[in-house]
C-alpha cells in the first residue's frame, strides 16, 4: 500500500529566526513538509504559483502585503491552497478578518509548539482549527448578532484603501506609492483623503498608528 505524499506547505513569515523554529517543527513530522519560505506577503503569492503548496502558513504582520492580504490574493489566484493563519495576535478583529480572507485556522504563536501541527492537519483535512479564545469569540459574536439581528458589520475601508494606508504607514511618499501600485499620484491622494475621512483622522501619524493597531504593519 502507497502512503500519501506528505502535505506541502508554504512558510510566510518577515522574521527568519520564527520561520527556522516553524520549519523545524513541521518537518520533523513525516506528513508535513515545507517546500518553501518567503519573508513577506508578496513572495509568498509569488512562492504560491511557483511552488503549487497544499497549505500555506501566513504570519499576519508582514512587510509589503500583511498576511491578510496575502490570504485574499491567494484565495483568487490558487483557489486550491488551504490557508492557515500562525500570529502573535490574540485579537478577534484579526481572527474574523482572517476567516473573512479564507484562512481555515488560526494559531497563536505562543502555543504553536503545542497546536501548530494538529491545526496544519485539520486545516488540509479542510475541518477549521481555532484557539480557545477564538472559539469563544466566535461564539459571542454569533450570540450577539442574533441577539440584535443585525448583519456582520461591512469592512471600514476597501482592500485598495487597505494597501494605500499600509504604505502609508510604512513611510513611503504618494509619489512612491504610485509607483508602487501603477496607479497616480492624484489617485493615491483621493485614497488617502478617503480613509482620514473614513476613520477620522487627520494625519499620516494618526493613519500610522491605526495601522499598528489593525496589524497592517507592526510597531
Amino acid at each position: 500500500m502507497t502512503e500519501a505524499a506528505p502535505t506541502r506547505i508554504l512558510l510566510a513569515d518577515d522574521h527568519q529566526l520564527v520561520r527556522r523554529g516553524v520549519r523545524l517543527i513541521l518537518d520533523s513530522e513525516p506528513d508535513l513538509t515545507v517546500v518553501a519560505e518567503a519573508g513577506d506577503g508578496a513572495e509568498a503569492v509569488e512562492a504560491a504559483r511557483e511552488h503549487h503548496p497544499d497549505l500555506a502558513v501566513l504570519d499576519i504582520a508582514m512587510p509589503r502585503l500583511t498576511g491578510l492580504q496575502a490570504a485574499r490574493e491567494l484565495a483568487r489566484v490558487q483557489p486550491g491552497v488551504r490557508i492557515l493563519m500562525l500570529t502573535m495576535y490574540d485579537n478577534e478583529q484579526y481572527f474574523f478578518e482572517a476567516l473573512a480572507a479564507g484562512a481555515s485556522g488560526y494559531v497563536l504563536k505562543s502555543v504553536a509548539d503545542r497546536d501548530l501541527v494538529e491545526a496544519c492537519r485539520a486545516t488540509v483535512r479542510g475541518e477549521p482549527f481555532l484557539y480557545p479564545g477564538a472559539v469563544n469569540a466566535l461564539i459571542r459574536h454569533d450570540l450577539d448578532r442574533a441577539r440584535e439581528g443585525d448583519a456582520p458589520p461591512a469592512k471600514a475601508i476597501t482592500d485598495r484603501e487597505e494597501e494605500i494606508l499600509k504604505l502609508v504607514a510604512e513611510g513611503h511618499t504618494s509619489q512612491e506609492i504610485a509607483g508602487l501600485l501603477v496607479i497616480s499620484v492624484k489617485t493615491v491622494e483621493r485614497h488617502r483623503a478617503n480613509l482620514l475621512e473614513k476613520l477620522g483622522m487627520k494625519d499620516r501619524l494618526e493613519l500610522t498608528r491605526y495601522a499598528i493597531r489593525v496589524g497592517l504593519i507592526e510597531p
